[in-house]
Order: structure tokens, then sequence, then C-alpha cells
């Protein structure tokens, strides 16, 4: 069993990454069902939170069902982070999370994300300010430095922990690889295996598999896994791996049933939280991870981006089940195009 604060996980739990436009509310719920053991919000600008952007308002919500659920929030503005705290603490998260890893240029020109591995101190500041600002448990998600000449992941772990970071989840990339190359998890070994570290360390990147899952666990000797990429149109993830530490036997593939169920809780979804227009149209990214690999799909994929009511959405659902019923699954390849 493992503690964040108030927070009780079971032991090595799998977390659901934020990811910008794919964390949200509808998302998370079908990644709970699927066994997700602690979500993240979409990362929100603590500058927009300030100015009271819809937007940024809107990334505050959060259901029941989905809990524990973190909010995470961005900036490089003390000032801006402090006040953002407090807005996000009305909303009765679970955990504040605090992003210093997002690789993005829109975020990072801004001073934020990573840009911030580049001043431990302002690091410092920022963090130090979040957390007398909440009663909340504060952690943080980062990366292993700016560039491969400038990892200070060690550093950046001490000195969060110091100032009072409750558990760190580390993207083991630096923001200058992006999503390029391979994450390099022996830095995140490291930061675990530092006899000062005493908070829970969790991994990110490059999980895509359960057999990957329990590699990494037993090679790096991580608290946990946050998963993101694989988890798009994907989020049976969770319970294979799960599975798959547990009896060290593969679960099936989800048939073409469970796939058709999914999307339809997770469009449902989208157009309860966002509206029909909205809603709808937030669903038209997911439909092609969520149908991956079957032949002669395109044609419903390009269906399905088309249509514009929820009925009729659910008649092509429906076709696609019918075709499809007998058609074997293989394990999916994770998607690419989203940052976490």
């Amino acid at each position: 069993m493992l503690k964040i604060g108030k927070i009780i996980l079971p032991d090595f739990p799998l977390l659901l990454a934020p990811m910008e436009d794919v964390s949200d509310p509808p998302f998370r719920a079908v990644c709970k069902q699927n066994g997700a053991d602690l979500m993240f919000s979409e990362f929100i600008s603590s500058e927009g939170l300030i100015r009271d952007a819809i937007k940024s308002r809107q990334k505050l919500d959060i259901f029941e069902e989905e809990r524990p659920v973190g909010i995470q929030i961005f900036g490089g503005d003390e000032e801006a982070m402090a006040m953002s705290a407090r807005i996000v603490e009305t909303v009765q998260p679970d955990l504040l999370d605090i992003n210093f890893g997002c690789p993005v240029k829109k975020v990072v020109t801004k001073g934020a994300g990573a840009a911030v591995l580049k001043d431990l101190d302002l690091m410092v500041r920022l963090t130090s300010a979040v957390i007398k600002s909440t009663n909340l448990p504060v952690t943080v998600k980062t990366r292993l430095g700016w560039d491969h000449e400038s990892i200070n992941i060690m550093d950046v772990a001490e000195r969060l922990q110091d100032v009072g970071v409750q558990a760190l989840s580390i993207h083991g990339r630096t923001r200058c690889q992006l999503y390029k190359g391979d994450a390099d998890w022996s830095y995140i070994a490291e930061v675990k295996n530092n006899q000062r570290i005493k908070i829970p360390i969790f991994g990110n990147g490059d999980v895509d598999s359960p057999e990957r899952a329990i590699e990494y666990r037993n090679r790096y000797g991580v608290d946990g896994i946050m998963i993101g990429r694989a988890a798009i149109g994907y989020p049976w993830i969770f319970r294979e791996i799960k599975h798959f530490i547990a009896t060290g036997q593969h679960l099936a593939p989800p048939t073409i049933e469970e796939r058709i169920e999914v999307i339809k809780k997770h469009l449902y979804g989208s157009v309860s939280w966002k509206g029909p227009i909205a809603g709808i149209n937030e669903m038209k990214r997911h439909y092609a991870n969520y149908l991956h690999g079957l032949p002669g799909i395109k044609e419903y994929r390009n269906k399905l981006v088309m249509l514009k009511t929820v009925a009729e959405i659910d008649e092509v659902l429906e076709e696609v089940k019918e075709k499809y019923r007998d058609v074997a699954f293989e394990h999916r390849i994770p998607a690419a195009q989203f940052a976490e």
C-alpha cells in the first residue's frame, strides 16, 4: 500500500498521465473503469485560471467516480501559481500536481513547463509558493533535464522533496528530446535508489505493454508507472498490466463489443460534459485510435467524423460492431500524436 497525503493507493499503482486535449473527465472515466488507480487532469494554465478563462476553468471539473484525481497546473510566476493553487483547492481534488515537464513550444516560451528545468531556484520558489497556498498534497511531474548535457533530475528530486513535494513523476526524456528516441529510465532508477529520497517515485515514458511494465518495475524499482499515449484509444492497458502482474498471463484483447461499449461511454460522457456540438467534435480525434487495426475501417472512421448527432453515431457504431463481430484483435501499438 502506498500513500500520498491521505490518498491510499495499491502497491505499484498505475497512473493516467495528464495529456492536453485528452485527459478530460470522459476519458478519465473509461480509464478508471479499466483499472487506472490515479488520474490527473489536463494541465491548466495558472494565468488562465486567474483570468477566469472559460477553457481553464472547465478543466477543473472532477467527478466522484474518478477519484482519486489530481488537478495539474503550470506557470512561471510565483504569485500566479499561488493564486491558482487556492482556486484549485475550491473544487476539492485529492491532490495538486505541478507540471515542470511539458516540452511544447507554446508552454516553454512562457517560461513554464520544462523551461523551469533550466532554473532550479525558480522551480523551488514556484513549488514552495504552491505548497504554502494549499492544504492539498502537492506532487510534481517533470523530465530528466533540459537537454542531455544538463540532466539534473537528482538535484530536482532532492530539492523538491526538501520543500515538501509528496511524490514525483519522472518522464525519462529531456525537454530537447520531445518524444523522440527511447526514454532512459536509468536516471529514474538513480533517483529511486538515492538514500535521501523518501517520497514515491513514478516512472513515465514508453510503457506500452504488460511485459514492459513488469520489466520496468523489476529493473528500475519505481513505486508505480504513469501511462500516457498507450492508453489513448486503449484504456484496457491498465487492466491488462494488472492481470499480467498478478498472474503472468495475458488477458485477451477487448472484443468489438467491448470497444464499442467504451466508445459510447466516452461519447456520451463527452456530450454530457461539453454539450452536443463540442462533445461530438471532441470525439472525432479518438475514433481512429479506438478502432485501430480493423481491416477496411477507414470508411467507417470517415463517416463517424462527419456525423453531427449522437443517434447517427450510435447507428454507425452498431454497424461496426456487426461487421467486425468475428474479427480477431491484436494488442495495439500506442498513439503518438498527443503530448503527455
